[in-house]
């Protein structure tokens, strides 16, 4: 019985294996393995015999029913009876060799289950395949394929019949014609040989350890003469490969002798295939075997071979390597281990042969050269140990090729001969030289011209490499030690080291603390004994120059400063403690900034100090001397790095500062006057830094040496050269003469102050305006700078104020012609920031300047900086901070006029005209760059003039009004810069005016002080914020204003209602209502002549201003004839255009006013119909509703009033009548349509933009409801409906309901305590004679019992009788919404849910049986309600009632639609749930039968009915008595986390089972019934189900499953169309193993 059932099984699996899905063949495939793991013998005896009796099967599906056999058969070797395992030889030995024709998939399935078998019975499987392997027949492929195979599954059980394969196999040899057999021949012997080499090498672990080589090495060499003399010359390149891959272990085996002999041909053979084949890795690993096992056996054939054997090497090597090419990679790899076995027989051979390849033209050999040579100092050291020198004197040449590749080979030959010892030999110095050059490279470069290889390197990668190097010999190769130091201390001052700066003092760092370590005498250098040594002055010089930049070089700063600081007692005796101290400092300054915020200028003046002290400490004039003359010698170095030489301009400045001898410093100084590179401005610089330095010290002896500079024949000279090339001679003349302006300009700024003044006239300024006719920029930048320098020293000495500057006026008419000239719209050079603050300086200095000389540059540099254009946003930074330091210059020359007559004249002539004719252009600009800047320099004036303040006299300040209309509308402009300085000018003239008053100085106004805290109103760009603080800003200047400023300030309001920024307009008209307001009643006054000018300017312009104005015209008319305005306005064509509208919100500007308009609209939008109805043309159309005029334009109207923020007291009073209304008229109005006169203009309202908002009627409504509902105070309903889209929902047919039903939701929420006053109107609509109305009321006060509020409120009684009142309604959607009301009930009050229970138990269970509905909503709406209320009800009453509705929503569980089967579904997971864990028998009965259905919709498309499954089944749980299952379920279903179907499935079908035997065949069936499902998942999930239950099912339970049926059902689904519902179908089959 049981072997026919697992031959059934495995028949009807063998059946499907020829499904077309790769899927379902995988897991028929599984499921075979599964029958085998239970029943191996058996599942392969079937797979036998259905391959036997189905001859015709197709090739691929009888290679996967081999594979299936192949894995039983691995898992269960050790089980397997010889019957057993001779059947599966036969049979797979009869698959393997059925056709002659090679087809691979199968025959290679057949091989691998023969060589599986054959791990264990090794000598029936070559009892199969010798018989089929006979002498003088020539075997099957996968014949000789499978006897290699196993020769390396079962080494030790192979090899002893070896000898008689061998004999058997080697006359085949002769007789295989095609290569294909040749080829799995070479395969075999070469495994042969391999397993052989392998037994022998472990001969105390193998079965027989009398088995020597030469038992094999006759049959051997006899496959060896055919597979070298007869195959290797094949012209098929698999052939030629396979040969050779078997002649490397072969080799191994040979004679001795023979393999002598052989040499001489086999090693030309091996490497004439080296230019056949693209791919010669196997090539090179099987000349490695030979070249092994000859030199094994001590063969002098070598010596022969050797030059033809390292040419073709060689040949290898040179090949491009690709990192993408493993094969490539693995062919250099075996390439140098044949390199590897030659240099330890051959060394010198191989050094001859190698070393003259490094002269070879082409670039590839001798980067393979290198690569051989760094390859054999490694492998084959002590070979190579006598050979250092002659290796050495070859690297010369290669020390001098440019190709980047070869540089790196070098570099890696470099590090291995530092390992080695190799550096220590004369020529090792080269190296070291080599590798820092290489370290010296620059960083960037940019890439070179590929090579003929199509490959090379950047040098940025040779540098790298060679720096890492470096830093490994120096720190890791102890032997290095001494080689290195003191030797690279020489590579530091040359310039053409530079870039290995970094790398060189790491590495010097490391061997000196290493020498410090050993001991004192070690460490010190002797310059004496090493000549090419740096003294300590260049070294010091070198290292100070370089620090200056830092960060460059990868930090070379911070390195050469650690090298400085371990370097101290070679630089000086007495620097060890001060530079322990100083120099750490410097280097946490430097880890505390990065390139990008480290100050330039703070550092030099940090590495200055440093130097300055170091000179301090050494105080010896000969050694600083010394040291200023090696600076001055390495000057010329830094050429190419101006930042660098600028430094070393200064450090020799502070050198001769601290020098003694006179002598000493006028020749350094004429030496760098004579030597200066002026063409560079960096060197103009640093030269003029280094003259002003050293003027802090040296005054007279470097004016004196400027002095004969000039009248020198040196500096003739220099001019006269210039003048023979006339296109440049001034050009060149010009930098000489920067030069010394420059140097002057300096040494006035450096030098004693009160040593300055007596120099000043005499010596400065008469050299310096000689110059002052130039053109040239860069000289007018040096004059306006040192003039500026000088004038700035002269003002701060303590006698500058006494000081009489004859040259005064003319040094200023110099500087505005200097800023004349420059172009008034772009900044690009410091020049008239320079001069002005020349300027600033030299007109506090006497004597005074002529009153139009000043008015003239006061109006010259206005034009000069006001106009200029602002750079583009993120443009060049360095232009905003030129243009910043330009402006504060400005600011600082018109402060200093200002201070030069601090009396109330000066004010006039500074703040009144002349200056407003000079600033009113600029204030009043349509350019917002030039406002600002206008408004700040005011501010600034005003602010100091204010702070100096000295009043003596009671005097008017009568241009107050003029001043403050022209400030006080910028507090609205649209720069909040320009706001600001606004209210600062505000806040100082009304203190000016207070000063004028006689208040004191220090007095504060309470009132002024407030502008200060409205200042910060102005930086938020809302215009509605601005404006409010303009307001508040006009209420200051009204309190403070003198009476007769009032009309001035006036007329300047409103000449700037015309101003060009929008918003200082709509501010002068903001601070001319609140002027009107604070001062009189003039508005209320004048009110028709302002009606007639507004209602023209309503058709002028747009503007705010104006609209305010019209609408409180309105408002005082409408307060006479309230009701003429209404109906004057309702009579205005639709749709109101914005003047309407603006008309109709001036009404709601009075409470009283408001609601009496609010209660003329409310009765035209009640009493008239909402719509008509209209026929179309066409027959059996349905009617057209067309919306009526009068309640259209008053819910517009409603609609505008309502948006009013003052309408709030009427709205709040109307309340439940406007909402009841509004939202009746929304139900009325969706899908009516305007008149067809209206449509038209709409559409050309719409277009033209006329309309301010849609005229169609629902969203007219809807947005009149809204409005209304934010004036009432509903804010939060509002809001929450926009997050809902409740409002779009509401004007649409299809979301009407929804809409009603999240607003009455926002309503219950925050609008509660309006509910009983709205309740109360909307009980008298449910009686309307319009449907629509009805659903809406309904819906409405349905969703009200979702809340609580209803009972805090007392409507739940009387809710519930209204709506109970309806479920007779004719409408069927009215009562859908009864029952969704009456089950709210359970959210909104659960407590009250025991108390009417039988009414509303009674009225779902109606809804369930409602027979009148055609699409069953009522009863969807029944079961989610009874799903909601079934937690709350009483016990008692539920108990009659359970089975009625679990026989009642049992069917909907296979509903065609998502909502019945998630709806029904939950509820019977409710049902459950309310039993409590103790449900009657017959109740119990409706819980096993829907366990199937539930397990199996857990794989339900629909995502809502897989989470009622859950629900339910969690539920279920307690009421089966089963605390396992139960566990299961509440483990697994839980909503947050996911479901691993199988394993659920598997766990609850083990417990099923266990725990209900008897409910194993009504399971069974119930799962066969959903084996035709609509649904894949569902249709895949019911085998699943089967599968599991006959997995766990006991013996005794088997008589309730019906086999032969569910065979039968499963075979069907093996042919379902959804591939996986036939993979679990294969799945399940599987399973059934348990019936065998």
């Amino acid at each position: 019985m049981g072997e026919s059932r697992v031959k059934k099984l495995a028949t009807v699996l063998l059946d499907a294996i020829t499904d077309k899905d790769p899927l379902v063949q995988e897991q028929v495939c599984g499921s075979l393995c599964a029958l085998g793991e239970s029943q191996p013998e058996e599942a392969l005896g079937v797979c036998e015999e259905h391959l036997r009796q189905h001859d015709k099967l197709a090739h691929p599906y009888r290679a996967m029913i081999l594979r299936a056999m192949e894995t039983v058969v691995n898992n269960h070797l050790s089980e397997l009876d010889k019957d057993t395992a001779r059947a599966v030889i036969l049979l797979a030995s009869g698959e393997m060799t059925r056709v002659k024709e090679l087809v691979y998939d199968w025959q290679q399935a057949a091989s691998s289950v023969l060589v599986a078998v054959g791990k264990r019975f090794i000598g029936r499987v070559m009892e199969e395949l010798l018989s089929k392997f006979q002498p003088g027949v020539l075997p099957h492929y996968f014949v000789v394929q499978t006897l290699a195979s196993l020769s390396v599954s079962n080494v030790f059980g192979m090899v002893p019949f070896l000898t008689s394969v061998l004999s058997t196999m080697l006359p085949m040899l002769g007789a295989a014609k095609h290569d294909t057999m040749r080829v799995v021949f070479c395969s075999a012997l070469q495994h042969f040989s391999e397993s052989t080499l392998e037994y022998l090498a472990n001969l105390d672990q193998a079965p027989d350890p009398t088995v020597r080589k030469d038992t094999f090495a006759a049959d051997i060499f006899s496959a060896y003469d055919i597979l070298f003399h007869h195959w290797l010359p094949s012209r098929e390149a698999k052939l030629r490969l396979a040969v050779v891959e078997a002649l490397g272990p072969m080799s191994h085996l040979l004679p001795s002798a023979k393999l002598e002999e052989q040499l001489p041909k086999l090693l030309p053979g091996v490497l004439a295939l080296y230019k056949k084949h693209a791919e010669t890795v196997h090539v090179s690993k099987s000349l490695g075997q030979i070249l092994e096992a000859a030199v094994s056996v001590g063969s002098r054939t070598l010596e022969v071979q050797l030059d033809i054997l390292l040419a073709a090497l060689h040949t290898q090597v040179c090949v491009p390597v690709e990192s993408s090419s493993p094969l490539v990679m693995n062919n250099q790899k075996e390439v140098l281990r044949c390199f590897t076995v030659l240099a330890c027989c051959s060394p010198d051979r191989l050094l001859a042969f190698l070393l003259p390849k490094l002269d070879s033209s082409h670039e590839r050999t001798r980067v393979g050269t290198l690569q051989v040579l760094r390859h054999v100092i490694y492998s084959a050291a002590a070979q190579m140990e006598v050979k250092k020198p002659f290796i050495l004197s070859s690297m010369r040449l290669p020390l001098l090729d440019t190709n980047n590749q070869v540089k790196r080979a070098v570099v890696q030959v470099i590090s291995a001969m530092a390992h080695h010892g190799y550096l220590e030999q004369p020529g090792g110095e080269a190296m070291i030289e080599y590798i820092v050059q290489q370290c010296a490279l620059p960083p960037e470069v940019e890439p070179q011209k590929p090579g003929p290889d199509g490959e090379d390197l950047l040098a940025d990668s040779v540098r790298t490499i060679s720096i890492s190097t470096l830093y490994l010999v120096s720190t890791t190769v102890d032997r290095m030690s001494h080689v290195l130091w003191p030797y690279l201390l020489e590579f530091l001052v040359p310039v053409r080291f530079t870039e290995a700066l970094t790398p060189l003092c790491r590495s010097l760092v490391h061997l000196a603390q290493k020498r410090q370590e050993a001991g004192t005498d070690t460490f010190l250098i002797q310059h004496s004994d090493n000549v090419t040594l740096p003294s300590p002055y260049a070294l010091t010089t070198r290292l100070l120059a370089v620090s200056s930049n830092p960060y460059l070089g990868d930090g070379r700063g911070a390195a050469s400063l650690r090298l400085l600081s371990v370097l101290h007692r070679n630089i000086h005796p007495l620097l060890g403690p001060r530079w322990a101290t100083t120099i750490p400092l410097l280097l946490a300054h430097l880890d505390g900034h990065t390139e990008k915020t480290l100050s330039q200028k703070e550092w030099e003046e940090k590495l200055l100090m440093f130097l300055q002290d170091t000179l301090a400490i050494v105080s010896d004039n000969t050694w600083i001397c010394q040291l200023s003359l090696e600076m001055c010698k390495q000057l010329p170095s830094y050429n190419g790095m101006p930042q660098e030489k600028n430094f070393l301009y200064k450090c020799i400045g502070a050198t001769l500062g601290a020098a003694s001898s006179k002598e000493v410093v006028r020749k350094r100084l004429q030496e760098l006057l004579e030597t200066a590179r002026y063409q560079e401005e960096g060197e103009r610089e640093g030269l003029a830094c280094c003259f002003g330095i050293c003027a802090v010290s040296h005054l007279d002896d470097t004016l004196a040496q400027l002095e004969d500079f000039v009248k020198s024949d040196m500096f003739r000279k220099s001019v006269g050269i210039f003048n023979i090339f006339k296109d440049r001679s001034e050009n060149e003349a010009e930098k000489v003469k920067s030069a010394l302006i420059l140097c002057y300009g300096h040494v006035a700024a450096r030098a004693p102050r009160e040593l300055v003044l007596a120099k000043a006239e005499s010596d400065i300024f008469r050299n310096m305006s000689q110059c002052f006719s130039t053109k040239d920029p860069a000289l007018k930048l040096c004059l306006v700078q040192s003039v500026c320098m000088a004038s700035q020293a002269i003002c701060s000495s303590t006698q500058g104020s006494s000081f009489h500057f004859s040259r005064k006026a003319e040094l200023v008419a110099q500087m505005m012609e200097f800023i004349k000239a420059e172009p008034p719209d772009s900044l690009r050079t410091p020049i008239r920031k320079k001069a002005m603050l020349a300027c600033t300086h030299l007109v506090s200095l006497k004597p005074a300047l002529e009153e139009q000389m000043q008015a003239d540059l006061v109006h010259s540099c206005l034009h000069s900086v006001l106009a200029v254009l602002p750079e583009p946003e993120g443009e060049d930074g360095h232009q905003e901070s030129l243009y910043l330091d330009t402006m504060q210059a400005l600011e600082d020359l018109l402060t200093s006029l200002l201070q030069q007559n601090m009396t109330p004249q000066g004010l006039q002539v500074m703040v009144e005209p002349p200056l407003p004719q000079h600033l009113s252009p600029w204030i009043k600009s349509p350019r917002g760059h030039e406002r600002g800047r206008a408004l700040g320099l005011s501010a600034c004036l005003l602010r100091y003039f204010l702070e100096h303040l000295h009043v003596s006299a009671l005097v008017p300040f009568h241009n107050l009004g003029l001043l403050v209309g022209l400030f006080s509308p910028r507090c609205a402009d649209l720069w909040p810069a320009t706001r600001q300085e606004a209210i600062n000018c505000v806040y100082s003239l009304l203190y000016l005016q207070l000063g004028y008053e006689g208040f004191s100085r220090d007095y504060r106004d309470e009132v002024a002080e407030r502008l200060l805290t409205l200042q910060r109103g102005l930086v938020h760009p809302d215009p509605a914020v601005l404006f409010h603080t303009c307001h508040s800003v006009a209420q200051i200047i009204a309190k403070r204003l003198p009476p007769d400023q009032l009309i001035s300030l006036l007329l300047t309001l409103f000449e700037g209602l015309g101003d060009p920024d929008k918003n200082c307009s709509r501010a002068s008209t903001v601070m001319i209502n609140c002027l009107l307001k604070e001062r009189g009643n003039m508005l209320l006054e004048k009110v028709p002549e302002i009606m007639s000018v507004l209602r023209s300017k309503l058709q002028e312009t747009r503007e705010e201003h104006v609209l305010q104005a019209a609408q409180h015209s309105v408002y005082l008319l409408a307060s006479q004839h309230r009701a003429a305005v209404v109906s004057s306005l309702l009579g205005s064509p639709l749709p109101f255009d914005s003047h309407t509208c603006t008309l109709w919100r001036a009404l709601a500007v009075e409470p009283g006013l408001t609601a009496q308009v609010l209660g003329l609209l409310l009765e035209k939008i009640s009493r008239d119909v909402p719509f008509k109805e209209s026929r179309a043309f066409l027959l059996n159309s349905c009617p057209t509703r067309v919306a009526t005029l009068l309640p259209l334009a008053a819910t517009c109207a409603l609609y505008e009033v309502a948006s009013t923020p003052a309408s709030r007291p009427a709205v709040l009073e109307l309340y439940p009548q406007l909402f009841a209304a509004l939202l009746l008229r929304v139900s009325c109005t969706v899908g009516v349509q305007l008149p067809r006169n209206l449509q038209a203009k709409e559409r050309r309202s719409t277009g033209s933009g006329l309309a301010s908002r849609s005229l169609e009627p629902c969203s007219s409504a809807v947005d009149a409801l809204r409005a209304m509902l934010l004036r009432g105070g509903s804010e939060d309903v509002v809001q929450h409906m926009e997050l809902e889209g409740g409002w779009e929902l509401l004007g649409t047919s299809a979301g009407h309901e929804e809409g009603v039903t999240r607003l009455a939701s926002a309503m219950a929420k925050s609008a509660g305590p309006r509910l009983p006053p709205v309740v109360k109107a909307l009980f008298s609509t449910q009686s309307s004679v319009y449907e629509i109305q009805r659903v809406t009321s309904t819906a409405f006060l349905a969703e009200l019992l979702g809340s609580n509020v209803v009972n805090d409120l007392m409507l739940l009684e009387s809710l519930l009788d209204n709506l109970a009142a309806r479920q007779k309604d004719r409408c069927a959607s009215v009562r859908r919404l009864v029952l969704r009301g009456l089950a709210n009930v359970a959210v909104g009050s659960p407590d009250k849910v025991r108390a009417h229970g039988p009414q509303l138990l009674t009225a779902m269970i109606g809804g369930l049986d409602d027979g009148d509905d055609p699409h069953s909503l009522v009863a969807l709406e029944a079961m989610v309600g009874l799903a909601r209320l079934l937690d709350l009800a009483e016990a008692w009453d539920l108990r009659s009632v359970l089975l009625h509705i679990a026989i009642r929503v049992r069917p909907f569980f296979d509903s065609d639609k998502m909502e019945f089967r998630s709806a029904s579904i939950r509820l019977f997971g409710h049902l459950n749930k309310a039993c409590h864990g103790d449900c009657e028998d017959i109740f119990l009965e409706q819980v096993v039968g829907g366990l199937a259905p539930l397990l199996l919709h857990l794989r339900d498309p629909q995502a809502a009915v897989a989470a009622a499954c859950r629900f339910a089944l969690r539920m279920c749980g307690p009421n089966l008595e089963c605390e396992e299952l139960a566990a299961v379920f509440q483990k697994h279903l839980q909503e947050d986390r996911g479901l691993h179907f199988g394993e659920f499935l598997n766990t609850t079908c083990k417990h099923l089972t266990h725990h209900f035997p008897d409910l194993l065949g009504r399971l069974m069936s119930t799962s066969l019934f959903y084996f035709k499902s609509s649904w894949d998942d569902v249709r895949a999930a019911a085998p699943m189900l089967t599968g599991f239950l006959v997995l766990h099912m006991e013996a005794e339970q088997q008589p309730q499953v019906d086999l032969e049926q569910l065979l039968q059902a499963l075979q069907l689904l093996l042919k379902d169309p959804a591939p996986v519902v036939r993979a679990k179908a294969a799945e399940a089959l599987g399973r059934l193993v348990k019936f065998a």
